[in-house]
């Protein structure tokens, strides 16, 4: 890695002949000069920074290995607690003052528009972080896409900008000596980076607004700020935008192995028409029932079909505890597969299906993948009405806690790597254990790790065995908890 990078004025940029060298002199010179006050300014602001980094926190785990893009003075990415944190910026003096007050991290002088700078550092990084260095861009896509070379399958970029409805306020904000006076902006809208990052080949993962109250003011602003500015239609005001991106160049995973997981509760009489329906989709394939105490011989009827097949590489367990979560996650780690899913033992979601979700993962188009029994018609019976209006009700309100389309949060057929569980189970202190389900345990640990989600819609069809192990009214006391307790984890922080 480079130890120092140094700016040259004259050095060719991505629009020539267009003063181009003589605007980027301007920037450095100016941020040269707002160096030594730039602390000053953040003890002045220190609600609205703190409430910057207390969500990018949120995003952005400790311990992660962290480039800063346009870093000033360092105090954004010492904020993160990285495990190895590299920041680059234009300003030589806001580069002196990084390193002495952040000198277990690493920063450099250096134009992050220049493919010398960017290629004078050895990644993949975890985080690449752009706060607020979209302003300064003189060529916005052209920068994002010199980053594929730091990037690897599970690198994200994180962006993050003032929403151009604050452009006049915040300008009257520098005029009365609220605000440290800026030079001349790009203005860019959520969907012009959005749109930017795709041109780039970069896809989005997530975006989110946060912020409408920047100041305490009396202590409303933490309240206005946490209760009301996440609000649908009331969040496009805010002032901050965040969105995080993944590399479209390293997204293919090269995944060859699928564990396909089965828990099964008095489901004896579908056992054996799982196996005989799930198509040969992958190089190498395992299935593992997981027994939950049943009262029909299911275990028994699990080993007879182990004995049948032996074609198939089948593993039989006992959960220890109850519920479907426990069984999942007693199957999974037990699992050897690059691929994880879970298949319902009903078979409401046919197996025959299977291969369009190996597909999707395999290709790299998404890193979760969740089944929706709500897109095409379904068998009769498969689903009693008031069941549909509450699963359709709840899909709204999952789409706006979880930024992410989600029409069907409780069909069984999820499937996401074996690497990214292994994430998902590091972390999983954040939320708890909470989930009975396992369902959303799932859903929520893959969102807050800023995963790719796909879903794909499946035909639900009606039970030919057993009866459902839903309790319509009690397991919807239990969604509308789930509703409170994303509110509380993802969206009040």
């Amino acid at each position: 890695m480079s130890s120092e990078i140094e700016y040259h004025a004259s050095a060719p940029v991505a629009v020539a002949g267009l003063g181009t060298a003589g605007r980027k002199r301007r920037i450095r010179d100016r941020a040269d000069g707002d160096a030594e006050h730039r602390d000053r300014w953040r003890q002045r602001n220190a609600y609205f920074y703190g409430e910057d980094d207390r969500y990018l926190r949120f995003l952005i785990p400790a311990g992660k290995r962290i480039l800063d893009l346009g870093c000033g003075n360092g105090a954004t990415l010492a904020a993160l607690q990285p495990s190895e944190g590299v920041g680059i910026d234009l300003s030589p003096r806001s580069i002196e003052i990084a390193r002495a007050s952040y000198p277990d991290l690493s920063f450099h002088v250096g134009d992050v528009e220049e493919s010398s700078t960017i290629a004078s550092f050895t990644g993949p990084f975890d985080f690449i972080l752009l706060a607020d260095t979209c302003g300064d861009l003189e060529d916005v896509d052209a920068t994002f896409a010199l980053l594929h070379d730091l990037c690897d399958a599970g690198t994200r970029i994180i962006v993050v900008y003032h929403s151009p409805l604050w452009a006049a306020l915040l300008k009257f904000g520098e005029r009365i000596g609220l605000r440290m006076p800026q030079g001349p902006k790009n203005w860019l809208w959520l969907d012009d980076i959005t749109s930017l990052m795709s041109l780039a080949d970069f896809e989005v993962v997530r975006t989110e607004w946060r912020t409408l109250l920047p100041r305490r003011v009396l202590g409303l602003g933490p309240l206005i700020n946490r209760f009301f500015a996440t609000l649908p239609g009331v969040r496009r005001l805010c002032l901050r935008n965040y969105v995080v991106a993944r590399s479209l160049r390293h997204a293919v995973p090269g995944h060859h192995s699928v564990s396909i997981v089965i828990p099964a509760r008095n489901e004896r009489g579908n056992i054996e028409s799982a196996i005989q329906r799930i198509p040969r989709f992958a190089p190498d394939m395992e299935v593992i029932f997981v027994e939950g105490h049943s009262k029909d011989e299911t275990l028994l009827e699990m080993h007879r079909v182990r004995s049948a097949y032996p074609a198939w590489d089948i593993k039989v367990m006992v959960q220890d505890g109850k519920g479907k979560a426990d069984a999942v996650r007693k199957g999974f780690d037990a699992a050897r597969g690059d691929v994880l899913m879970i298949l319902d033992a009903d078979l409401t979601m046919p197996p025959e299906a299977l291969p369009k979700f190996w597909d999707a993962i395999a290709s790299g188009k998404g890193e979760y993948i969740n089944g929706s029994r709500l897109v095409y018609p379904m068998e009769d019976g498969a689903m009693q009405f008031l069941n549909y209006i509450a699963n359709n009700t709840f899909s709204i309100l999952f789409t706006w806690l979880l930024n992410q389309r989600f029409t069907d949060t409780l069909c069984g057929t999820k499937v996401l790597s074996r690497r990214h569980y292994g994430v998902l189970q590091a972390n999983r202190a954040y939320f708890g254990d909470f989930d009975p389900f396992g369902d959303f345990d799932l859903i929520f640990g893959s969102v807050k790790q800023n995963l790719k989600v796909v879903e794909i819609p499946i035909r639900y069809a009606a039970r030919t065995y057993g009866t459902t192990q839903i309790s319509r009214f009690r397991h919807g006391v239990l969604l509308l908890k789930m509703v409170l307790f994303a509110y509380r984890k993802l969206k009040a922080l």
